[in-house]
């Protein structure tokens, strides 16, 4: 006998629209999450070479997301909202950026309980790659 909640089918009967509001947060969340790339960089450029490869793979994850749009290849033109949010000093912009990623990451950790299996393995990839961009930027709990 199966519990409620334990077949499988809980996610599955959600609905594509269920699925399509949870793939438009995630992609919501990744143009937020390249707009802070964005804005650290413009305030921090000694930072490229270093931003530059997780930058690039925030881009393909709102891609991934259909957010493709808002994931301009340029870091030239930050929203002046985010600039404001990114501390002066190089080391705190690095811990503020890994605490969005962080944050991002388990934001998309939560939302595979109700996530269609397709939609849940491509939350769970791109939730794992932001843990990581996390410890990379220094930012390991």
């Amino acid at each position: 006998m199966l519990l409620a909640g334990c077949s499988g089918d809980s996610a599955a009967s959600a609905g594509p629209a269920a699925a399509g509001r949870l793939r438009a947060t995630a992609g919501r969340e990744s143009a937020a999450l390249l707009e802070r790339y964005d804005a650290t960089l413009a305030a921090h450029p000694a930072l490229a070479s270093r931003l530059g490869p997780l930058r690039a793979e925030v881009v393909r994850h709102a891609e991934a997301f259909g957010a493709g749009a808002a994931a301009s290849p340029s870091a030239s033109a930050p929203a002046p909202t985010a600039r404001q949010n990114v501390p002066g000093e190089e080391k705190a912009a690095l811990a503020a950026l890994a605490e969005a990623e962080r944050r991002t990451a388990d934001a998309r950790s939560a939302a595979l309980v109700t996530a269609p299996a397709e939609l849940a393995r491509l939350l769970a990839s791109v939730a794992a790659a932001g843990a990581a961009h996390a410890y990379l930027l220094g930012g390991a709990p």
